[in-house]
């Protein structure tokens, strides 16, 4: 078989959104918009950064918050005010002009923030549960999380609508579509889950009561965007941000057949512990693969021959890659060819200016 054979570098159609190749890159949090501006995207480093990406049959954007509290990280970009949307204009532009096709991640952080990112407002969650071993990165430096304060009915109701408008303002700045974040412990994980989700009312309790957050968000922005424009990200067994749940299988197995009835366009699986080892007992992927009926984006430590055997024996539709498209461009063609990878540079994953972020090399010729 020849590499252009392969599923993984043939057209497919994820919702409605129909992409060149089965090959997605990732979310990547980078910390580079103009935080002097109001968390506002669309430099020429920003446009050259996801340009050189474009080879990607689907982009899925850095993390963007959809409020000016939903934001953890020094300089990420939010989706919530007139001059992001307006910032995000030519990154779009760009990557549909290099063939590739590109949807907003929009989350918001919940717990995991601290006042001085956010204007000292207090951080929000669905219970007043300190993070335990979670630090931000702050103008102060490096500080600890302090206890949230758990929402209120009509706080939750009002983070729903602003995901909803997130999604309009996404596709206003001419996005394909909207990935939701529910994964990693952010604001939505942590309502799922029963390690930070102690409430007692609707939002509490029962596995069907901690996922009605996460549905009210997805119909919310499926009656407003489009089912076959909405994805998700899970992460069902991750611990980062200090998250756990009891019985991962019931509350993802329950999540997913409510989604899979809702007919949106993926889901976007972490397999195991995000960034780490894939052997995390608790939750059993190909049973997601099986059950639910939209696209099913598979996630963490792929390499070549993992992700065309996921494709090729359809345990995946298409496959994620984050540090290996922070350090390659030019990854699809590296991939068809079997070319040799760069290695990616922790130190400027998250600094300021071009290294590191434009300034890998591609293939010569």
């Amino acid at each position: 078989m020849t590499t252009n054979q392969y599923k993984l570098f043939q057209p497919a159609r994820i919702g409605v959104i129909d992409i060149a190749n089965r090959v997605v890159m990732a979310p990547l949090t980078r910390c580079r918009a103009d935080a002097t501006k109001g968390d506002v995207p669309g430099s020429d480093m920003n446009i050259e950064y996801y340009r050189q990406r474009s080879n990607a049959g689907l982009i899925i954007s850095e993390g963007t918050q959809v409020s000016p509290i939903g934001k953890g990280y020094h300089a990420t970009p939010g989706i919530y005010s007139d001059a992001q949307v307006d910032g995000w204009k030519p990154i779009t532009k760009a990557v549909h002009e290099a063939g590739s096709k590109i949807i907003a991640q929009i989350w918001h952080v919940g717990r995991i923030t601290h006042p001085n990112l956010i204007d000292g407002a207090e951080p929000v969650a669905p219970s007043a549960i300190q993070p335990k071993d979670v630090t931000a990165y702050t103008p102060k430096g490096k500080e600890d999380l302090p206890v949230p304060h758990e929402l209120t009915i009509d706080e939750i109701k009002k983070i729903v609508n602003e995901f909803r408008q997130g999604a309009a303002n996404a596709i206003r700045a001419g996005f394909d579509g909207v990935e939701i974040h529910g994964a990693n412990g952010y604001l939505i994980d942590q309502f799922i889950r029963d390690g930070a989700n102690q409430r007692s009312d609707a939002y509490g309790g029962s596995i069907e009561n901690r996922c009605k957050f996460a549905l009210e968000v997805v119909d919310a922005v499926a009656k407003e965007i489009g089912a076959g424009r909405v994805g998700i990200r899970l992460s069902p067994v991750t611990p980062r941000n200090d998250l756990s749940d009891s019985n991962p299988q019931a509350v993802f197995g329950y999540l997913i057949e409510e989604l899979s009835k809702r007919g949106i366009a993926f889901i976007h699986m972490i397999e195991g512990s995000t960034g780490g080892p894939r052997d995390v007992p608790g939750f059993d992927y190909a049973w997601a693969r099986a059950n639910f009926k939209g696209s099913y984006i598979a996630n963490n430590g792929y390499d070549r021959k993992m992700a065309i055997d996921a494709v090729e024996s359809g345990k995946a539709d298409a496959v994620a890659f984050g540090r290996l498209y922070i350090a390659n461009p030019d990854l699809v063609q590296r991939l068809k060819q079997n070319a040799p990878l760069n290695t990616p540079n922790p130190d400027t994953f998250y600094a300021p200016g071009p290294e590191g972020y434009i300034d890998y090399p591609k293939l010569s010729g």
